[in-house]
């Protein structure tokens, strides 16, 4: 070899080296792009790369600081969240403990704030959420509690803004769930109602509704017989898998010496108007009141007698009810209102109720009128529509309460029992759907049935 080409030789053998290095570092920039962004596809074969030419490519890759997150995420308020049950013997302090609270602002506000203030009259069992800071600090409340006047449930909020804590308060959000219940006549309704099968005691409320609903065919004192038994449709609303409340009676049957008696409440769905009917449509609901008072005696019944004040011997076409001036009119009847005023005769003021078929209701004497009674306004019975007084021809406050048939006076205490107004063609045949699938309850329920209790949603 000459002396040229010894030189050229070793210069190859210098690049071929440099190559190398540069392919080693090259390959190890594929391999980590690969491992931090995942391969997406296989390549075909390629050439070998010892005969491709081959470029360093140096980027720098920025990890992120462990530390740095570390410190950030000790800067953020941790906020923890508690459930309790209300144990017997609870205190506001010990239910604070357990729920992680210790904040005596909170404590404070909780005895001194009114709406706050109910949240103490949860009963055991019930549950109670708070939303606190890791120091404790009360961030937000949540409870829901029982309406003591129509039993509705409420559910309690105390949030805090800033360094003041505010309470509010709104309808809870319940499920509304469909319970039905069958029981057999041992020795009493209380005792078969108590009993604890089929789904445990019934409510203390529906055995009240079982007990209006068919005492007008049922004396529960002396009728029952060993062997009875009832079944009984019900509503019933629940928060959190928690029963809050009962509702009404969806339905009931009574098989009381060998007699079935049976009913349902129907709501229509276009008139939102609701009673209880027999399952072929007959209102249970009589059609008028005995009394348009709640409290009152008869001072006067429908006869002939001498005028108080003209001394003429002449008929008193109604019954007069004595009571304190002032005391609640009721319609004795649903109706349309097809008179109201003042100075109508000796009636002073008056009001003249239109009802189905050729009924109608006169009140007179009145103090005043319910406000904003007006002529051609639908009242339901039992709705107030004025007030006793003593205007007219009136010795003293009273009700003058007359009873007309076809504009003709009847005595209101010798009428036999009026039935509601019947249901219309259209409302007769959505009732039958519906007592339809009443009937197909009733007979899951009867002791020979399918089922003797069952609960749907």
């Amino acid at each position: 070899m000459s002396p040229i080409q010894k030189i050229a030789s070793k210069h190859w053998q210098g690049l071929k080296e440099s190559s190398r290095k540069t392919r080693i570092v090259g390959a190890g920039a594929v391999f980590l792009a690969v491992c931090a962004f995942g391969a997406t596809a296989v390549a075909p074969m390629a050439p070998d790369a010892s005969d491709l030419p081959v470029k360093s490519v140096a980027q720098d890759l920025e990890l992120p600081n462990l530390a740095e997150q570390i410190a950030a995420l000790q800067n953020d308020q941790q906020q923890f969240i508690h459930e309790e049950r209300v144990r017997p013997g609870d205190s506001l302090g010990s239910l604070f403990t357990r729920l992680g609270v210790d904040d005596a602002q909170a404590q404070n506000f909780v005895r001194s704030d009114k709406l706050a203030h109910r949240i103490l009259t949860l009963k055991t069992g019930k549950r109670i959420q708070a939303r606190t800071d890791e120091n404790g600090l009360l961030l937000s409340l949540q409870a829901t509690v029982a309406d003591g006047k129509d039993n509705a449930a409420q559910t309690i909020t105390i949030t805090r803004k800033g360094d003041q804590l505010v309470s509010s308060e709104a309808p809870a959000q319940l499920e509304r769930r469909i319970e039905m219940r069958s029981r057999q006549i041992t020795s009493s309704l209380y005792a078969a109602t108590d009993a604890n099968t089929d789904g445990g005691k019934l409510p203390d409320a529906i055995v009240s509704q079982i007990v209006e609903m068919f005492s007008n065919s049922i004396d529960f004192r002396s009728d029952l017989k060993r062997g009875d038994h009832f079944s009984v449709v019900y509503e019933t609303f629940w928060q959190d898998g928690e029963m809050v409340r009962t509702g009404r009676i969806l339905a009931g049957e009574f098989v009381n010496r060998g007699v079935s008696y049976q009913s349902m409440w129907y709501e229509d769905p276009v008139t939102r108007q609701g009673g209880y009917y027999t399952l072929d449509g007959k209102s249970l609901k009589q059609g008028f009141l005995k009394s348009p008072l709640e409290f009152s005696r008869i001072s006067s019944v429908f006869s002939m007698r001498v005028h108080p004040i003209s001394g003429v011997w002449k008929q008193h076409k109604g019954v007069d009810f004595a009571a304190p001036t002032g005391t609640p009119i009721r319609a004795s009847g649903d109706g349309v209102v097809d008179f109201i005023g003042g100075n109508s005769g000796g009636y002073g003021n008056m009001v003249v109720l239109k009802h189905w078929a050729n009924y109608s209701t006169a009140y007179g004497h009145m103090s005043r009128f319910a406000a904003g009674l007006r002529r051609g306004q639908k009242v339901r019975q039992g709705e107030v529509i004025g007030y006793v007084g003593t205007t007219g021809w009136s010795t003293g406050p009273h009700l003058h309460y007359e009873f007309r048939v076809a504009g003709q006076a009847r005595d209101p205490l010798s009428i036999k029992v009026v039935a509601q107004a019947p249901l219309s063609q259209s409302e007769m045949a959505r009732f039958k759907m519906a007592s339809a699938d009443i009937s197909h309850r009733f007979a899951l329920l009867a002791p020979n049935g399918a089922g003797a209790a069952m609960a749907a949603r």
